[in-house]
């Protein structure tokens, strides 16, 4: 057997490469690669060798050569393509171990000249995996530092390497190679023509404006409508910071915003899915990836082409959720270095980060205002925040119970949950949740009855329900944004499943309401405050 390494990623070589000498298994290898296995004490071949012919060009040209990628390519059960290669003298190559030039590192440098970041594009790398890749059931592709102990092991196993095991290395070859192309092309919306020369601009800044604090957006909520972007720097210290994708548009930065808002309610993992600036699944988690998951499951259909916002930082597993389907937008509070190449495949993917500690922090003891135009001025206020339900809930005067069964435990949690999701709807709103996820939202509706009929519709598309039959929310708890005006909202709900409703109170009806609650066995709570949003 025969192996080709070369990695700019060392970690982890020697070893693998006392393995494979152990077993025999002749090393192939190029640059740095060969001089810290021959360094190591090992017999290594150097790749000139194989080819005949020396590095070329500082090292541009190593492996790009027919003894190389015939070796990798030929299809050990096909005769003519063994008896095409040795016609050649090309003996095969059965293991390729590559990790890519660190194009990455160089990226996220602002001051990497770009002619020395082009240096960093590598050619032969991709160039062997995808061959590697591509004949996977006669060659092992090894991109990982962290598979090589798998790679001796199941080089070790009797039989050899499991099919199993072969695809799902040549997957990880493909998603590297797809990833390596992805940041390079997110890099390159970033460059331009400056006066003959190549000049790299900050990503989120290529357009020059007269205006020194605003840009132009491409449009507005619709492409006839006009829009600017003009950052208001004595009003808050948020500050954002666009690492990759498309330019933002005017909705993107009103459903980021959203999901900000939300997400920094928790304090736990959480994960939100915004659309239209509603949330269509919110959920918390053991991590970021699995509250991101959970949230994203919650309404898939209406997660599709969602602005995410997850109150951890981004790392590969959450990465690898986020690029699993599509999304335009993704807001954070930091991300891995490991997890932009992740990122970077999704060379769309707006991906923004910012300090969520100070969402609501004023500057310089001001007082933090929303501000909002109509025909005729602007409507100032403070940000609206739901401190009610803050981690000692349920204590103090509110939230109070006013039906004869009082909560759960666990219904105490869920309506924790569910009233602080239900403040970040567009009203009326309903929302469902369990204890740690929303099971279904009715949001902007006219009427707080059809906001309940939204919502089950949603959760019966969504598939809320396993054994729950036609009651896809049964068990779940409620929040109304604000109260009800009459006992129908209420009725309806039971009618959904629900077992407890959180709402503000201070309806003319509330007796009314409250009966009909005691009669359906629901606990109910105020809360005392209303959360409308318009």
């Amino acid at each position: 057997m025969r192996a080709i390494l070369s990695v700019s990623d060392k970690s982890g070589l020697l070893e693998l490469a006392r393995g494979l000498s152990a077993r025999g298994i002749e090393l192939i290898s190029t640059g740095g690669t060969a001089r810290a296995i021959t360094a190591a004490g090992l017999p290594v071949r150097n790749v000139s060798d194989v080819t005949g012919f020396p590095e070329m060009m500082d090292g541009r040209v190593k492996t790009l050569h027919p003894a190389v990628h015939g070796g990798i390519l030929a299809r050990r059960q096909r005769p003519d393509d063994l008896a095409a290669i040795g016609a050649q003298g090309i003996a095969p190559i059965d293991l390729v171990v590559v990790n890519l030039y660190p194009f990455g590192q160089a990226a996220e440098n602002p001051e990497t000249p770009f002619d020395a970041l082009v240096e960093e594009i590598d050619i032969g790398g991709p160039s062997l995996l995808r061959a590697a890749a591509k004949n996977f059931t006669d060659v092992l592709v090894v991109v990982s530092p962290a598979d090589y102990p798998t790679v001796l092991e199941e080089l070790a196993r009797e039989g050899g390497p499991s099919l199993e095991y072969r695809l799902s290395l040549m997957k990880k070859a493909f998603i590297h190679t797809a990833q390596y192309d992805g940041m390079i092309a997110m890099t390159l919306q970033h460059v331009q023509v400056d006066g003959g020369a190549m000049k790299r601009v900050a990503p989120g800044h290529e357009p020059v404006h007269p205006h020194p604090t605003r840009r132009d957006l491409r449009y507005g909520e619709n492409p006839h409508q006009k829009a600017s972007w003009i950052p208001v720097p004595d009003q808050f210290k948020q500050r954002w910071q666009v690492h990759q994708g498309k330019e933002l548009s005017y909705t993107n930065l009103l459903d980021l915003d959203a999901a900000l808002r939300l997400a920094v309610e928790f304090s736990e993992p959480a994960a939100v899915v915004i659309k239209h600036t509603n949330p269509c699944g919110v959920a918390t988690g053991t991590s970021a990836s699995d509250a991101y998951v959970r949230a994203r499951e919650v309404d898939p259909l209406s997660a599709f082409g969602g602005i995410v916002g997850v109150n951890r930082p981004i790392d590969v597993e959450t990465a690898t959720a986020l690029t699993a389907t599509f999304i335009e937008a993704v807001i954070a509070p930091g991300i891995a270095d490991e997890a932009r190449a992740v990122l970077a495949s999704k060379v769309n993917l707006r991906v923004i980060t910012t300090d969520f500690s100070s969402v609501y922090e004023p500057l310089m003891n001001q007082e933090p205002r929303e501000m909002r135009s109509f025909l005729g001025g602007v409507l100032l206020q403070e940000p609206d925040r739901v401190s009610e339900a803050g981690s000692d809930w349920p204590q103090g005067e509110f939230p109070r119970v006013v039906t004869t069964r009082q909560p759960s435990a666990d219904e105490w949690t869920a309506l924790r949950f569910a009233w602080r999701v239900c403040a970040h709807a567009k009203s009326n709103t309903i929302v469902f949740s369990g204890p740690d996820r929303t099971l279904a939202v009715g949001a902007g509706q006219m009427s707080r009855v059809d906001a309940v009929k939204i919502a089950v519709m949603k959760a019966s598309s969504a598939g809320s329900a396993t054994a729950a039959g036609d009651k896809p929310l049964q068990g779940s708890v409620a929040a109304s944004d604000a109260f009800f005006p009459f006992r129908d909202g209420l009725d309806a709900i039971a009618r959904a499943g629900a077992t407890a409703v959180v709402q503000p109170g201070g309806s003319v009806k509330d007796a009314e309401v409250i009966a009909a609650a005691d009669e359906q066995g629901l606990a109910m709570v105020f809360t005392g405050r209303r959360h409308f949003r318009h």
